[in-house]
């Protein structure tokens, strides 16, 4: 059985069991896997878009709805103004070259995040894409970028205090629902599994009020190195816990 077929047939084994609804991903590790290989950070991130391809594919035939992938935190921008410019650039050169695979494939692509502190082409890249995607349903692709949760819910907790003193809302009305609808990911389910790679051990401002309730997976390998077989033990491992959501499960076990 060659390894296509063998993760053919791990896939299909695992649609039998849970498979997450929402998937989000802190990919980390791009810039030491390219230190270890004696090359520029951007090599590392340029193979991480790589493994970005692989975990599509995967989730796709897995039957995931939703992935959220953290591409460019709100602190990113600390880093030397060499590598952000080369990440920009290599964010839209991504764009521009899988857009007709992600029509093929029917899946949506979303920017979450403060799209106009980004720079303008690759504002133009995103719209772009958004646009010809928005009306596919095949995967709902978040790429979160000039991201931060912190952020988020503050730019959420603005709003909402607008309606107020506009008179629009009241602050009875003002629920963890409403706050939800004023979030980047407004409509969507909440991760249930969130991957971290390169073995750290912190959320890093990712989707704070959304994980909530999401299941953790933590893996040493770093981002570039991800596998199709990384992400199914991950799900594997998902698929034996009990999620509880702070109750009892069946047999009375909290």
């Amino acid at each position: 059985m060659s390894h296509a077929e063998s993760i053919e047939t791990r896939i299909n084994q695992m649609k039998e069991g849970s498979i997450p609804r929402h998937i989000g991903i802190i990919m980390d590790g791009n810039g030491r896997w390219a230190t270890l290989r004696g090359l520029a950070r951007l090599k590392g991130h340029r193979a991480g878009v790589e493994a970005v391809d692989r975990v599509l594919e995967t989730v796709m035939a897995l039957g995931v709805d939703y992935l959220t992938v953290y591409a460019f935190s709100t602190e990113n921008w600390k880093r030397p103004t060499a590598e952000v410019r080369g990440l920009m650039a290599l964010l839209v050169e991504y764009l521009d070259a899988k857009l007709d695979k992600l029509m093929a494939n029917g899946v949506c692509l979303k920017a979450i995040g403060d799209k106009a502190g980004l720079p303008e082409k690759v504002q133009v890249s995103l719209n772009r894409v958004e646009e010809k995607t928005k009306a596919n349903t095949g995967l709902y692709f978040n790429i979160a970028l000039n991201y931060g949760g912190r952020q988020e819910i503050v730019r959420a907790a603005r709003a909402l205090a607008e309606e107020v003193q506009a008179g629009s809302r009241s602050l009875e009305d003002i629920t963890e629902e409403s706050l939800a609808d004023k979030l980047y990911t407004a409509g969507q389910p909440d991760p249930d599994f969130i991957i971290r790679s390169s073995g750290e051990f912190r959320i890093s401002n990712f989707m704070l009020w959304q994980m909530a309730y999401a299941e953790l997976w933590l893996t040493d390998t770093l981002w570039p190195d991800f596998s199709a077989d990384d992400l199914l033990d991950a799900i594997a491992d998902y698929q034996k816990r009990n999620r509880r959501f702070g109750g009892i499960d069946a047999k009375g076990k909290v």
